[in-house]
């Protein structure tokens, strides 16, 4: 929206916004950042309208005053702002059209959310790109596996992991201090440090809570994601760097680590899609429970069985939209995770032919994949419906 201003030029008498169902869905009860304490597709677009910047990307509503947010709840009571159902599209899918007089602009994103692949002014085509990111069901050509991300990981010039993994450390450990001291969302973090104690693994769990206790609860700081996931980056990042500083390993095996997290979670959630009605906090989860036991010194056999028994455990958990319940479901991810991980250490993994586990640890996780992608897909049009109240249960 804030683009499609900067093209327009001038401040629009109205705004459209064409999405898809699975970003109505993951912003229908979600506070949007700096808003305060407003929900909605509606909110987030008159916000960028009013006062976003759209060259600072997804930072974009960090420039939005007090006068701003006063004036946006007096254009949500006057419709300035329509939210349309699109079918037949990318799960991820935004079109912002805003109108003025006689002149209009659009913009349109796909699959990524800083994805624009067109912009349109007054009926001009400015620009057009097909957007050519492969979809889950396009793996042919995907050809990362744990090997091959264990081997990168345990031999990568760690110099070249600094760059990319000090902000994460630094920016999502910093919004879960934040969630933890202040009253964000209902404060899941928080609870469960005041009745787990302040062990290793009840911090693991309340601190990637107590981040998306904020994240989930309208707070503007950054987050550095993880698959186009703020609580997926905060659940992949906020256990390790509690394992690693516990454990005592050494700044250079946390970021080994985290390269270990992070790219286990990016390679599961390939296999189920960017948005789905399997929530992401699941694959995350595990990918923690993956780079713990990678901190802990585990063999490749002992990695494989962790994310087995976590995706066997908490596989297919619904997303049912981004909101404050994320933070618990994200504990109960890393619970899993870390549970995993003991599991494995001992010698103990769930078995191929129990649920939906394989002979190996790559068709297991192309097997949760499918489930997540296919199996649920029909589950994520009925919440959808539940949640549009196009169906009463």
């Amino acid at each position: 929206a804030a683009k499609a201003r900067q093209v327009l030029g001038l401040c629009p008498e109205h705004i459209d916004i064409y999405c898809s169902g699975n970003i109505i869905k993951n912003v229908k009860g979600v506070m949007v950042p700096n808003s305060g304490g407003i929900r909605g597709v509606d909110t987030a677009a008159i916000l960028g309208v009013l006062g976003g910047n759209a060259d600072s990307v997804l930072k974009v509503l960090e420039s939005v005053t007090d006068e701003d947010r006063k004036r946006c709840t007096q254009l949500l009571r006057q419709d300035y702002a329509k939210v349309h159902l699109v079918e037949g599209v990318a799960n991820l899918y935004v079109k912002t059209v805003v109108t003025s007089g006689d002149h209009s602009a659009s913009i349109t994103l796909v699959n990524r959310h800083t994805n624009i692949t067109e912009v349109e002014k007054d009926g001009t085509i400015l620009y057009s790109k097909c957007d050519q990111a492969h979809t889950a069901q396009e793996t042919s050509d995907w050809d990362l596996s744990i090997a091959m991300i264990l081997d990168f990981a345990t031999n990568v010039d760690v110099e070249k992991l600094i760059p990319v993994l000090k902000p994460q450390v630094e920016l999502n450990t910093a919004i879960a201090q934040e969630g933890l001291t202040n009253q964000w969302g209902q404060w899941v973090g928080r609870t469960m440090l005041s009745y787990s104690g302040d062990s290793v693994f009840a911090r693991a769990k309340a601190k990637a809570a107590a981040g998306s206790d904020a994240r989930m609860g309208g707070c503007s700081m950054p987050v550095v994601i993880n698959s186009g996931s703020g609580n997926q980056g905060m659940t992949v990042s906020l256990p390790v760097i509690e394992y690693a500083n516990e454990w005592n390993v050494g700044e250079e095996q946390m970021y080994r680590a985290l390269a270990v997290s992070n790219l286990t979670s990016i390679h599961l959630k390939h296999y189920i899609g960017t948005l789905s009605a399997f929530c992401g906090a699941v694959t995350a989860g595990a990918a923690a429970g993956a780079a713990i036991t990678f901190l802990a010194d585990g063999t490749y056999e002992q990695i494989g069985n962790t994310i087995i028994n976590a995706l066997g455990n908490v596989g297919g958990i619904v997303c049912d939209g981004a909101k404050s319940s994320c933070a618990a479901k994200i504990a109960s991810a890393v619970e899993a995770g870390i549970l995993g991980h003991h599991m494995a250490m001992e010698g103990l993994s769930f078995q191929p032919g129990e649920g939906l586990v394989k002979e190996d640890l790559e068709a297991s996780i192309r097997s949760f994949g499918y489930m997540g992608r296919v199996g649920m897909k029909q589950t994520d049009i009925e919440v959808l419906n539940v949640m549009l109240e196009n169906t009463k249960p």
